[in-house]
């Protein structure tokens, strides 16, 4: 059995139709977990990097499918979140950059477009600034390049998995408003399987270790690439959610600033896009233009 070929760990029951995940050793690193589907023969890869307190299943459940059509697609569980690596080494982003390149390196991948949703962002724009050579194309999604006061207070509380969990306990929890009036912003087709895609989610999140979740939302909190992201040179787009109230449009246009090449695109979204079905092909469009611009 191949560090990249490990028993595949089964999900709760009800979840939506995403590939299946495995665990695969990073040597000398630790065992983490990925969720990958092959795609064409020859089709050039995508990487997505989730969210706090989100998971590659939680997070990417929309674009797997639309994405698949085109990419092979890998998504991974980031340190201390959902099945990803356990240590006692505090939560650093630069780490699971470090992680994404190694795995890269196990699964045979020399070169991939990097996807980053909210938290993924910061660990996309450190993939390419720790190893430039891996990364192809940069999507940021609902991001920034530095968390500002006030917005990273509400970073944790208003996020993707917020939106599928949201009749749970956690998610209420998570939230701080009440569940009645949270249900009516969560996306129909999620509320359409609430016995279901709930209890998948909510079975996610039990996965997370809180220690390194509070860590995580610190390192967001102290994330600032307004040093070297000028330097970025691959194509890069930006998927600016115009509602959002986790990471203000004019925070997530920042990176413009940083880099003035990148492409914008604007969505009339919230934090919690991605529980959407209008996400996934959305996602898979913005890919597309990046691999012929490549």
């Amino acid at each position: 059995m191949t560090a990249a070929t490990q028993e595949v760990a089964p999900d709760a029951p009800g979840g939506p139709p995403i590939p299946l995940g495995r665990r695969v050793e990073l040597p000398g690193r630790g065992t983490t977990f990925v969720r990958e589907v092959a795609g064409p023969p020859g089709a050039p890869t995508v990487v997505l990097l989730h969210g706090l307190i989100a998971s590659g299943g939680l997070n990417w459940f929309q674009a797997f499918e639309p994405l698949a059509d085109h990419f092979r697609v890998v998504a991974i569980d980031h340190r201390g979140h959902g099945r990803g690596i356990r240590s006692w080494s505090r939560f650093r982003l630069a780490d699971c950059a470090d992680d994404v390149a190694a795995l890269m390196d196990v699964l045979g991948i020399d070169r991939a477009i990097a996807v980053g949703y909210s938290m993924g962002g910061p660990i996309a724009q450190l993939l390419w600034h720790r190893h430039p050579e891996k990364v192809s194309a940069l999507a940021f999604i609902a991001t920034s390049n530095r968390f500002v006061p006030g917005v990273r207070e509400r970073l944790m509380f208003v996020t993707a998995v917020s939106a599928v969990a949201g009749s749970t306990r956690v998610g209420q929890l998570a939230t701080r408003i009440p569940v009645a009036a949270f249900q009516r912003q969560v996306p129909p087709a999620v509320r359409a399987r609430p016995d279901s895609l709930t209890r998948w989610a909510s079975a996610e999140m039990r996965r997370h270790d809180p220690r390194v979740v509070a860590e995580a939302l610190a390192a967001v909190t102290n994330f600032d690439s307004r040093g070297w992201l000028n330097t970025v040179d691959v194509p890069t787009t930006l998927m600016v959610t115009t509602h959002d109230k986790a990471v203000p449009a004019q925070e997530q246009l920042r990176l413009l600033l940083a880099i003035p090449h990148a492409i914008v695109e604007q969505y009339d979204e919230g934090h919690t896009w991605c529980a959407k079905p209008s996400f996934g092909p959305a996602v898979a469009a913005t890919c597309r233009s990046l691999a012929t611009a490549t």
